[in-house]
């Protein structure tokens, strides 16, 4: 954390649940959770990666995470994960629906099977980790659900046709649920980050000419990186913003 950057007394002591929280932006989430003394747990498939940032985290007196692997292709286990979580630190206070993998596919090649493995990697575990959760959060009196979406089909990206349809998704997923839980006192919010510079974005696709254009295009003059979108989650997790749900928030320079 930066010495200026915010602490929220709301979420000292919650509990969090992180999915895709082992590198990039979900790493970061959990390392930002975890600053500001909340519990959290979070899953993903880079085990190594995962058990690092837990120790790391804990090396540095702050509560240590709960890291399990999980593939989000299993909502068995998805569901075993979240109850998990509850069981070691207490009631799920707090959702981040972070993870997704934007693989690039052509349109022409897409099978049936590729089809449904990219809305099981992006969209459906989404909807599974809020049906988990939520009856928590009713019971405790509210709760905070966090998902995110993407920029790319806002922006009419083209390359990763089940990718964005997935994504677009997320964003009705998102409205439905502020919904449905608006009553139980239960916000559900949207974060679409733009390009964010983590560590595969700048080995698969970051280059000069990239970096160029992507200025070009922001109104802001320099690339988010992942502690950009961690402040946005926290804000949106805190007490802070208890007015705020079924609304899409954009870190992207000011891009789209």
């Amino acid at each position: 954390m930066h010495p200026n950057d915010a602490i929220y007394p709301s979420l000292k002591g919650k509990t969090v649940f992180v999915t895709g929280g082992a590198t990039g932006i979900g790493a970061a989430h959990v390392a930002h959770f975890a600053a500001q003394g909340a519990r959290v747990g979070f899953v993903d498939i880079q085990d190594a990666h995962g058990r690092a940032l837990a120790a790391a985290i804990a090396a540095k007196g702050q509560p240590e995470p709960l890291f399990m692997h999980c593939d989000l292709r299993d909502i068995a286990a998805l569901q075993a994960a979240v109850a998990v979580t509850a069981e070691r630190f207490g009631p799920i206070g707090v959702l981040v629906n972070n993870a997704a993998h934007d693989e690039r596919h052509d349109w022409k090649t897409v099978t049936v099977e590729y089809w449904e493995d990219r809305m099981q990697v992006n969209l459906r575990h989404q909807f599974f980790a809020i049906q988990a959760v939520a009856p928590m959060m009713q019971a405790a009196g509210g709760g905070s659900i966090i998902n995110f979406g993407s920029i790319s089909w806002h922006l009419a990206m083209g390359g990763m046709p089940a990718y964005t349809t997935a994504k677009a998704g997320i964003e009705g997923l998102t409205r439905s649920f502020a919904r449905d839980l608006g009553g139980d006192n239960i916000r559900v919010n949207c974060v679409i980050p733009g390009w964010i510079m983590t560590e595969r974005q700048k080995t698969l696709w970051l280059t000069a000419e990239a970096e160029a254009k992507t200025l070009e295009a922001q109104c802001l003059k320099r690339l988010p990186v992942p502690e950009d979108v961690a402040r946005l989650v926290l804000w949106l997790a805190a007490d802070d913003s208890r007015m705020c749900t079924s609304q899409l928030f954009t870190v992207d320079g000011g891009w789209w």
